[in-house]
């Protein structure tokens, strides 16, 4: 372990009014909704770095990946990691790793997972700890999907791989001991948007239906403004400043935002789609729609489970090093997949 890492641990590990006082002197507080100490510290400690917007994407890509090697855990014991390669639909490669519980239940679904990043950032070691949690804790294999990234690979290269990755796992589940010819979708932040719009599509087209969506404070609207955009327009760890510049990066110029590939928010039959998990952070510009993306579809007659976590800030599941909350809302979302899982696997037998 580095020496920035014990130390960062050190300092998260002492009592919560210390932290504050270490932090500012006072809990960070937006919307009513107070931020956890361990957070408020590292929001603290990179107040005075630059916006993301004022810098080339290469450097962000970079950057952001050594800033979140300090602040992920490690891999959890109990999970086997397989590096995969998956055809891409562009003739690209599509780089993946698979985690496998020792204590896989054969009946649970293969997961196949995306990460956040606005499409810009993040890679396989972004939600690396994240999805060996989500592994052991569902007792089912999870698939991460390294897909590509803008600028380099603007909209919609990263979303079509995507697709690509999870009608893979369709085809493959069985291969990992997992149930023949199903799986789910789940991602955080970008990850989330892609897993709604998976299942849309899916919907639309006919495909082969995801069994469950784990939407983890999901991108849902781009189109749309919503009141926690004002209210927290400036918060850790996602700005509008810095949406609007992973947007810019995203898109290609003249692309329509509303575009239900975009944002899936604007769909409006949102009914026949699979069980969700829709969670969201209290510190997050996307709080709103995620929270009401969960209500339309319960409104729809989709089986949803919601939960809002107002102590934590938006890419929580990267935070699980130095932040209890964190790790304890990961844990708890694993543990509502698997509470799905098993009582469709009830329902089936």
């Amino acid at each position: 372990m580095s020496l920035q890492r014990v130390i960062a641990k050190a300092v998260s590990s002492l009592p919560g009014n210390l932290i504050v006082k270490l932090s500012g002197g006072e809990p960070m507080t937006v919307g009513g909704r107070t931020l956890e100490p361990q957070l408020q510290m590292i929001a603290w400690n990179g107040r005075a770095a630059p916006p993301m917007s004022s810098l080339p994407a290469e450097t962000v890509q970079a950057a952001v990946k050594a800033q979140l090697a300090l602040l992920e855990d490690v891999a959890s014991y109990g999970a086997g990691v397989e590096e995969l390669t998956i055809p891409g639909p562009d003739g690209n490669a599509i780089p993946a790793r698979l985690y496998r519980p020792s204590a896989q239940d054969p009946r649970h679904p293969l997961i196949v997972y995306f990460h956040m990043g606005g499409g810009v950032i993040g890679d396989l070691e972004t939600c690396n700890a994240w999805c060996a949690m989500l592994a052991i804790g569902t007792q089912a294999p999870v698939l991460s999907v390294d897909y590509r990234l803008a600028p380099q690979h603007k909209f919609p290269a990263g979303l079509n791989d995507c697709i690509a990755a999870y009608r893979w796992g369709v085809a493959n589940a069985e291969t990992f001991g997992a149930p023949e010819g199903k799986a789910a979708v789940g991602g955080d932040s970008m990850g989330g948007n892609f897993s709604a719009i998976i299942s849309q599509q899916m919907k639309r087209e006919g495909g082969p239906m995801p069994v469950l969506q784990l939407l983890i404070y999901p991108a849902i609207d781009i189109s749309k403004d919503y009141p926690s955009k004002k209210t927290f327009a400036k918060t850790f760890s996602l700005s509008q400043d810095t949406m609007d510049w992973f947007m810019k990066q995203y898109l290609p110029d003249g692309t329509n935002p509303a575009d239900l590939r975009i944002s899936p928010g604007q769909s409006a039959d949102l009914s026949g789609l699979p069980p969700a998990i829709v969670i969201t952070a209290g510190h997050d510009p996307l709080s709103d729609e995620g929270d009401e993306y969960a209500q339309r579809l319960k409104a729809a007659g989709v089986t949803v489970v919601h939960k809002r976590y107002d102590h934590l800030a938006h890419a929580f599941t990267a935070f699980t090093f130095i932040s209890p909350g964190s790790r304890a809302a990961c844990q708890e979302i694993a543990v509502m997949v698997h509470d799905m899982y098993a009582k469709a696997a009830r329902q089936f037998a």
